[in-house]
């Protein structure tokens, strides 16, 4: 069927949580009240107010599981002695962590016409500049959906799918240039106007987008939609409601982000082409062209997608398409940007300049690129995947998040996976230390930094995104350690933030090699911060749970691809082509 088809059946039920509004070319204004029964004189909360799905006038303290359990032995547990020091010198054990987080979290959601629709991605109340700190950004809210999923609460981030899904770009234009049409915002914000021609102050509540129009440097989020479909299996399987998948609009908006990722361009490798910023790394930090973070995601969104996608006759080449990309983008990732000191050396003594199908060196990779921090540094037993390969170019930087999701997703094999986390305990003081965890290794410095990132002023050496350290990776490096059966990795990474966090007040991400100060330019009660860790626990102490966000070996996929590497494999050795003119 026809996108334009689909999209004329979509439900039109406005301000329902299970209708889908219809997409105007800029904000959204759904929920609009009629004017005589409008919502008079109603202002917009200041973002710290309790928009919480059970509002309470102490939710730090109302909202305490007792189900959380603290390990024996630990600070705080049952057999801890009570300790008759003042609050604020007293230190935190894990069940009073939890308790906190869980208040703070719940502090930060935001409702839309009296319904739960996400979290703002940051909620100090003495921040006087919160920028676009106050939105809900999409893939700062995976963590808390999934905290709350973890939790049994359902409706937000049910709200939270169907909205973002009316905010997906069809028409929306930024400087007269259309974005490709399936992209999903980076952000959205609940605005309160009043409305046209009005009576009495009566308002209504709007959903304002933004697909990078408004960010720095003004790049649309490539990993938006990728996150999105992942949230959205996730949601299918905590809740059990399967048949969400198979909602008109719900369909319509996987296959639209799937078209936009598998349009045909000039592009000769199976990975995503994107530009500097599109990820979580959102200023330059020149990743550009095929960031691991990118793919790593994409391939779960790809396997995500296909599960969920229903058959019909509409989506047969799409899932040709997509089962396509699968296997060559599984290939190409475990075969040219897998880094293990066997293979580095073998890049050490490359040849350079072969024309030839059965080239070694095939990107024409030179071996003075190999930085000299790398030779002492790779482990002689670990691995990783290099951060981004192109002509000429290997990033030998470890990022963590394209990593830790290689395994999640099952981009990387069982024996890449366990090099990872070898390598991950082989340099814990470089990738944890006092603070997990390093956003990548090593920092951008000098000359190199100047040029790379065009000398940033919040991206210095060992800060933000050049080497700082960000608490909330604990939720992918616990489901990264569960799926491969080595939690007490995680745990032992936890115990780490458990030291420390509470008391910096839940900060954005920390500087210096060490991870030792909080960030110069760091938000604090940075909510994926607080959702990171709180997932990380529910997940340490329900290690089945984890199974909503990973992906399996696909047995199809192996099979393609141990013919692939094979020695007779046209995919390794082709054969010249000959065309008569």
């Amino acid at each position: 069927m026809a996108i334009a088809a689909v999209a004329a059946l979509l439900p039109l039920h406005l301000g329902c949580a299970d209708a889908a509004p219809p997409r105007p070319a800029s904000s959204l204004r759904v929920g609009a009240r009629p004017r005589k029964g409008g919502i008079r004189g109603r202002r917009r909360n200041p973002p710290c107010a309790a928009n919480s799905l059970q509002p309470s006038t102490n939710p730090r303290a109302d909202h305490h599981d007792p189900s959380l359990k603290v390990p024996p032995g630990v600070d705080g547990g049952a057999a801890a002695k009570p300790d008759h020091a003042p609050q604020s010198q007293r230190r935190r054990g894990p069940r009073d962590l939890e308790e906190e987080a869980w208040g703070l979290l719940r502090e930060s959601v935001v409702t839309y016409c009296g319904s739960p629709v996400g979290t703002i991605a940051a909620c100090d109340p003495n921040d006087p500049t919160p920028l676009n700190y106050d939105q809900v950004f999409i893939r700062d809210f995976v963590p808390s959906g999934i905290a709350f999923l973890l939790k049994g609460e359902h409706e937000i981030v049910r709200n939270f799918i169907l909205h973002t899904l009316q905010l997906q770009s069809w028409e929306k234009t930024i400087d007269c240039h259309s974005p490709g049409q399936g992209l999903m915002p980076a952000s959205f914000k609940v605005r309160v106007i009043p409305l046209d021609g009005g009576e009495d102050g009566a308002t209504e509540e709007v959903l304002d987008p933004d697909f990078g129009e408004a960010a720095i440097g003004r790049v649309a989020p490539v990993d938006s939609g990728l996150w999105w479909i992942i949230l959205l299996r996730a949601y299918g399987k905590c809740s059990g409601d399967l048949s969400f998948h198979e909602r008109v609009d719900v369909q319509t908006g996987i296959k639209l982000i799937l078209k936009l990722c598998l349009a045909d361009g000039f592009d000769m490798f199976p990975t995503l082409l994107v530009t500097d910023g599109s990820c979580m790394m959102d200023r330059r930090m020149g990743i550009h062209g095929h960031p691991l973070e990118i793919q790593a995601l994409f391939y779960s969104a790809l396997l995500c997608a296909r599960e969920m996608l229903t058959p019909e006759d509409g989506s047969a080449d799409l899932i040709r398409a997509l089962k396509s990309r699968l296997m060559a983008l599984s290939f190409h990732i475990r075969e040219y940007y897998w880094l293990e000191k066997r293979k580095l050396n073998e890049i050490y003594r490359y040849k350079t300049e072969e024309y030839s199908y059965d080239a070694v060196n095939k990107f024409n990779i030179y071996p003075d690129q190999i930085p000299p921090w790398l030779v002492e540094w790779i482990p002689p037993k670990g691995g990783y995947f290099i951060g981004n390969l192109q002509p000429a170019h290997m990033d030998f930087r470890f990022f963590s998040l394209g990593n830790l999701w290689s395994i999640v997703s099952s981009l990387a094999t069982t024996d890449q996976s366990h090099a990872i986390l070898d390598l991950v305990e082989a340099k814990w003081s470089d990738l944890v230390a006092e603070m997990p965890m390093k956003i990548c290794y090593p920092a951008l410095e000098d000359q190199e930094w100047k040029f790379i990132t065009g000398s940033d002023p919040k991206n210095t050496p060992w800060s933000y995104h050049n080497g700082g350290s960000w608490p909330t990776l604990l939720w992918q490096l616990t489901v990264a350690c569960i799926k491969m059966n080595r939690p007490e990795i995680a745990a032992r990474a936890v115990e780490v933030a458990e030291s420390r966090i509470s008391t910096d007040k839940w900060p954005e991400y920390y500087d210096t090699r060490r991870g030792r100060f909080i960030g110069k330019q760091a938000r604090l009660f940075q909510t994926w911060s607080i959702a990171g860790f709180l997932v990380a626990k529910l997940l340490l102490e329900n290690p089945e749970k984890s199974r909503i966000l990973w992906n399996n070996e696909d047995e199809e996929i192996l099979n393609a691809l141990s013919l692939m590497a094979g020695p007779s494999s046209p995919k390794r050795k082709r054969g010249r082509k000959t065309y008569i003119v």
